[in-house]
């Protein structure tokens, strides 16, 4: 191991997001041969790391992607504090965290990893990765409601980017975002005048749910990972600076 920042570190070693990493390094909860880490703390080879108390080995562990069909009620956080929080529920052998997010009503794909450059490549907005979901609203599909929502609708301060929507049935619509909005699909719903009764991630870039039973996860198979890795080959890994849950 070279010298590396500890976010890096934290990251790398599959112990938590670069995004967590920093927010743990500001919290003082992170040290570095005893001495409290700053924002910016390089690691050189042979030092130890401490996070509240429990050391991080580096390289200890293999790397982990897992598809995980998530049922409603189930929070994407990897706080204790949050009784139904997904690491706990799925007590996976591996320290891993999610990446991205889908809010607690919602269902369906997430994935989850320990491979923090792999997060901040997929999860970054700039990046414009799709994701897939399947929404039921509370009232017939519209063409009107279908060209609003596909054109780019005002929420939270700022325009949706254009986006692919299609009618399913009377009441499902088909819509795949590149941008990841606090509670984006819901909110642009309102919008129009419809609530969101259901909502479900089928895919994520190249990954598909496909019939996964909820609340169980697979590993994502080496055809999928080698395809993946081809898609964010040019993406940016700066770490992710999330706007909020993703849909």
């Amino acid at each position: 191991m070279d010298e590396i920042r500890i976010n890096k570190y934290l990251s790398e070693a599959g112990f938590c997001s670069r995004r967590e990493a920093d927010r743990k390094v500001e919290a003082g909860e992170v040290f570095i041969d005893g001495e409290l880490a700053q924002m910016g703390s390089k690691v050189r080879p042979g030092q130890q790391v401490y996070v509240n108390g429990q050391r991080v080995e580096y390289g200890q562990e293999p790397a982990v992607l897992i598809a995980f069909n998530k049922p409603a009620g189930i929070v994407c956080t990897m706080e204790k504090r949050e009784k139904n929080n997904v690491i706990d529920f799925l007590q996976y052998p591996y320290r891993i965290y999610p990446i991205g997010r889908l809010d607690k009503e919602s269902t369906g794909l997430l994935l989850l990893t320990n491979q923090g450059d792999l997060v901040n490549k997929m999860m970054r907005s700039g990046n414009a990765h799709e994701k897939e979901y399947l929404v039921t609203v509370n009232k017939e599909v519209t063409e009107e409601f279908l060209k609003g929502m596909r054109g780019g609708v005002p929420i939270l301060d700022t325009v949706t980017r254009k986006c692919k929507v299609e009618k399913i049935d009377k009441k499902r619509i088909r819509i795949v975002l590149t941008q990841g909005l606090n509670r984006q699909i819901r909110r642009m719903c309102e919008y129009f005048g419809y609530r969101v009764v259901a909502l479900k991630r089928v895919r994520i870039m190249n990954i598909s749910l496909g019939n996964l039973k909820e609340g169980t996860y697979r590993n994502v198979t080496e055809e999928e990972y080698r395809e993946l890795l081809a898609m964010i080959a040019h993406s940016s890994n700066e770490p992710v600076r999330y706007e909020g849950d993703l849909e």
